[in-house]
């Protein structure tokens, strides 16, 4: 029996250690598989023999310098750029879609029309529904009646009704309300939007996004982080944005040096690894250069006679070399031009007033700028941020009022479009052009080449093309021009676009320790909150707010009004029904005379009385209307905003409606 017990027993160990195999294998698919993978362009080596997966539910960050092959590493495994040596493996029947960082339409089709061209069968059943529709309410007959009936039964045959309105909802967020457009006629942010709600309404097992946020103002920001922790997605993503690395991904891999380091965890611990890692690897550098040193003086004093038998060690001294000089001196990026002296006067503005048609950008707006501040813009999409900026640089002229600027005053103006550069120019010509020599903030003088390798430009890249240098290694170039002209008051629209996390690094310690004026618009949440001391905010209609403290401090502040006018709202509707009530209550505990007696309603209440009611009938009949349009859909974007305000002015005035309904019937 003892035997049977312990037999039975390791049986039944190995059981539940088969199930939690069984469970491990369920929970832990393998998509995709990257093994052995390299990449070179002529002599510069991107990476080199790496080796990564993706399981299922992964969420993972991929982080390198700018240059170091990010976006390259993406495009090889989809196949858009061909490896030198490796495998990837896609598990197979999963869903994979890909958002470039700059997306590639079909110029000539429209933008409903861009976002339905795929595979997807209830994307495909959505898309034959509306059309149908569409058909059937613009010409009513036997043939677009039976057209509906078949869409309407394959939508439900495939249960798409729920993914037609999260189609909407995308479009919505992403505020893509010009599906009618052609794709030719929309800038480069409008077609980014376009591409990732294609990507998302795709619903893919595996999700591919280089720079996602790029042209997304914080609110859609916001929305997409929450978005994608929410679905049940693998992610392989690239992204400057460190909030949304540290919300969205459970781990992260970087390429440093060619080599693939993998970090089990968000952004903020690869941060508190990558240093640790950096560390150990320093001293076990600083030991292998002690040893060499020791091994190369036996190397030396070697006797020929016994070289042979000395062979082991020898190749131990080869082996000591090459780790003690495998950690050379990286190069980093300094930031370190000299800024012009700046005068007592800086900038005003003196009830500046400017709009477009009926959009009012801002509104009476007065302001003195002074020595060393460091103000974030903020606001949505379309508000007028970069025209705010443009006003100030003179590239676009106020309605009214004056902006007056000191005569010492030099503007460093970092646009979001960025420098139009010659691609058959050489990037030191680029320099050249602005100066040969440039003056540094100790006095000094550095030549063009000098300052581009402060820039992490080496020999190599300077006398090569424009058109070789990666998205981030051209924003990188841009900001150095803008420096080199010793501004003091700097202007940046978008900065953090394509620049990568170390160089956003050494740019916030810059920007920190910098002198003058920095006017900053960016979407980029942690780069805002680390550099500036107070918002304008620009709520619309031309209102501009002046808050104190950066962008978390204000969207705390916000969040809280937002819940304190929830309250205010809730309890007006319910202390209009209670209040007077509560009141007689009040009045019967604080006095010995009995209840009042009721009010009777004069004649003009009498006649407000009967008013109300019939309102309220007409009101609720409309809002069954418009709910009804509401649950049918439609295709244009437009109407399902219009009926859903429609529906909330609707409700709005039901309740105050309602509410004095019940003041005047206790006269009744």
């Amino acid at each position: 029996m003892a035997r049977f017990t312990c037999s039975f027993s390791l049986r039944k160990g190995c059981f539940f250690s088969y199930l939690r195999a069984l469970k491990f294998k369920i929970y832990k698919v393998n998509y995709l598989s990257i093994e052995s993978l390299s990449k070179s362009y002529g002599e510069k080596r991107l990476f080199d023999n790496i080796s990564f997966g993706l399981n299922q539910g992964q969420r993972t960050g991929l982080i390198a310098k700018n240059g170091a092959g990010k976006s390259t590493l993406l495009k090889t495994i989809m196949g858009k750029e061909i490896a030198d040596s490796g495998s990837i493996t896609f598990r197979k029947e999963i869903v994979v879609t890909y958002l470039d960082q700059n997306p590639i339409f079909d110029e000539s089709k429209t933008v409903i029309e861009s976002i339905y061209n795929t595979n997807n069968p209830l994307l495909n059943a959505v898309r034959d529904y509306e059309s149908a529709l569409t058909a059937f309410e613009l010409d009513y007959n036997d043939k677009t009646s039976e057209q509906l009936e078949k869409c309407s039964a394959m939508m439900d045959k495939l249960e798409a009704w729920d993914f037609e309105a999260k189609i909407h909802e995308i479009l919505q967020r992403l505020k893509i309300a010009f599906l009618d457009k052609e794709i030719s006629m929309l800038s480069g942010g409008q077609k980014k939007r376009v591409a990732l709600a294609k990507v998302l309404i795709n619903e893919p097992d595996l999700l591919i996004l280089d720079e996602p946020t790029n042209h997304l103002d914080v609110e859609m920001i916001e929305w997409l982080e929450n978005y994608l922790v929410s679905r049940d997605l693998t992610l392989l993503l690239v992204t400057h944005d460190r909030y949304f690395l540290d919300s969205v991904c459970n781990e992260i891999i970087e390429i440093d040096n060619g080599k693939l380091f993998h970090y089990k965890g968000n952004f903020q611990y690869f941060v508190e690894k990558k240093a640790e890692r950096e560390a150990m690897e320093s001293s076990e550098i600083d030991k292998a250069k002690n040893l060499y040193r020791r091994e190369l003086e036996w190397v030396r004093k070697m006797p020929r006679a016994r070289g042979t038998k000395a062979k082991y060690r020898v190749d131990s001294f080869y082996e000591t070399k090459e780790k003690a000089f495998s950690g050379q001196k990286e190069e980093k990026l300094e930031l370190g031009v000299k800024m012009s002296r700046i005068g007592g006067k800086i900038l005003e503005f003196i009830k500046i007033k400017k709009a477009f048609g009926e959009t009012k950008i801002v509104n009476d707006f007065s302001y003195i700028f002074k020595k060393g501040e460091k103000i974030g813009v903020i606001g949505k999409n379309g508000v007028g941020k970069s025209t705010f900026l443009n006003m100030i640089m003179g590239l676009e002229m106020p309605d009214a009022g004056k902006i007056q600027s000191g005569e010492t005053i030099i503007f460093g103006y970092y646009s979001q479009e960025g420098l139009q550069l010659n691609e058959d120019k050489r990037v030191i010509e680029v320099v050249k052009d602005i100066a040969e020599f440039i003056p540094l903030a100790d006095g000094s003088k550095l030549s063009a080449s000098g300052l581009l390798t402060k820039f992490l430009f080496p020999p190599d890249v300077q006398y090569g093309y424009v058109s070789k240098l990666s998205g981030g290694e051209r924003r990188r170039l841009y900001l150095m021009t803008i420096l080199i002209k010793n501004p003091n008051f700097l202007i940046l629209d978008e900065p953090t676009n394509d620049l990568d996390i170390v160089t956003l690094s050494v740019l916030e310690d810059f920007l920190t320790n910098f002198q003058g004026c920095v006017l900053i618009v960016t979407h980029d949440r942690y780069f805002m909150d680390k550099m500036v001391d107070h918002l304008f905010v620009f709520e619309g209609e031309g209102v501009v707010r002046d808050f104190p403290g950066n962008y978390t401090e204000y969207r705390d502040k916000k969040e809280s009004e937002d819940k304190i006018l929830r309250k205010e709202e809730n309890g007006n509707k319910i202390s209009g029904i209670l209040a007077e009530p509560i009141k007689e209550d009040v009045t019967q505990s604080l006095s010995q005379n009995s209840a009042p007696s009721k009010k009777k309603l004069s004649f003009k209440e009498k006649f407000e009385f009967e008013q109300l009611e019939k309102d309220i009938a007409t009101l609720e009949a409309e809002k069954m209307k418009t709910t009804e349009l509401l649950n049918a859909g439609s295709d244009k974007h437009e109407d399902i905003i219009e009926w859903s305000s429609k529906i909330e002015k609707i409700i709005s005035e039901l309740d105050e409606k309602s509410l004095r309904w019940l003041e005047l019937s206790e006269g009744i």
